[in-house]
């Protein structure tokens, strides 16, 4: 069982880790503000064979215990219906993609903490039912930064780490070591519990009850080390929540206070592969949500390129 939080040293960590007034220029970008041209000229030159590693899941448009609103897709044209040539088929996709089934990111409108969205502005005030007027995900365009895999189960010789299992920082500094990745300013950190895997060979469960994920005693090491980005094949939280009170703390504390956007709900298990391959866990990653104007997030699929 993980170590319980009061709220009260909950909140004592929020305001540790908070960033609030950091980026006075573009503050709807939080910490994606970290990542300069050079971390980008960085990134491309860990590119070596040219592996193109997608984590997005597919489309899921199945009811389960870990999809409560199924994603739609159906045609919403066929070539019967309309002059003979050339034919054309249509189809529509929808989603309410946050969750435990689409892959997605989090913008920093996606979460407010006591009332107040990442720099402080209220909640009530910056997000209605027109979308969010701050730190929407349109605010954050594509992302190009150096990745690095934590790939837990594979550095423990586990298939996966069981749900509720949570991860602290000597876990994370562990897995650094044995990897050879240590993490950097403006890095995209990516924590693999093996969800996935486990998913495939046990069948789906109930993820918002019981999911592997980040204790929020390991939070401080990523604020320490400036990440511009925090993903998982979980929604990072560990679940049931340490925390008094508080259902989601790591997106809390990552979007609300340290203004770092979220990736939930990747399939790791194409890039722990092609990394044990590589002999390496970091990596050229490319992020590009869909330009919403006002969204919480987007659906998205994640590449990784080695």
């Amino acid at each position: 069982m993980s170590r319980r939080v009061s709220r009260q040293e909950f909140d004592t960590l929020f305001d540790a880790v908070r960033a609030w007034g950091r980026w006075e220029e573009a503050p709807d970008r939080g910490a994606w503000n970290r990542v300069t041209d050079e971390h980008v000229r960085r990134a491309v030159s860990l590119v070596r064979s040219g592996t193109v590693v997608p984590m997005g899941r597919p489309w899921d448009t199945v009811s389960g215990p870990d999809n409560a609103r199924p994603a739609l897709h159906y045609m919403s044209g066929l070539g019967d219906v309309e002059a003979p040539e050339p034919a054309t088929h249509k189809d529509f996709l929808g989603a309410d993609y946050h969750g435990k089934a689409v892959s997605h990111l989090d913008a920093l409108s996606h979460i407010a903490y006591r009332g107040r969205l990442y720099d402080g502005g209220a909640a009530r005030e910056l997000v209605g039912a027109a979308g969010a007027r701050f730190g929407g995900v349109s605010a954050l365009g594509p992302l190009v930064t150096r990745g690095v895999l934590l790939d837990l189960p594979a550095v423990r010789g586990l298939p996966w780490l069981e749900p509720g299992e949570a991860v602290g920082p000597a876990d994370l500094a562990a897995a650094e070591a044995a990897l050879g990745a240590r993490i950097g300013e403006g890095d995209a950190v990516l924590v693999r519990v093996g969800r996935y895997r486990r998913r495939a060979e046990l069948g789906p469960w109930d993820a918002d009850a019981a999911c592997a994920g980040l204790h929020v005693d390991a939070v401080p090491l990523l604020a320490e080390r400036g990440i511009a980005l925090l993903g998982g094949d979980g929604d990072s939280d560990v679940r049931p929540s340490p925390v008094e009170g508080v259902h989601s703390p790591v997106h809390a504390l990552a979007i609300a206070a340290m203004g770092v956007p979220l990736l939930d709900n990747l399939d790791l298990e194409e890039l722990s592969a092609a990394c044990a391959a590589a002999g390496r866990h970091t990596f050229l990653l490319v992020v590009a949500p869909l330009n919403i104007p006002g969204g919480t997030g987007s659906p998205v699929n994640p590449v990784a390129v080695l």
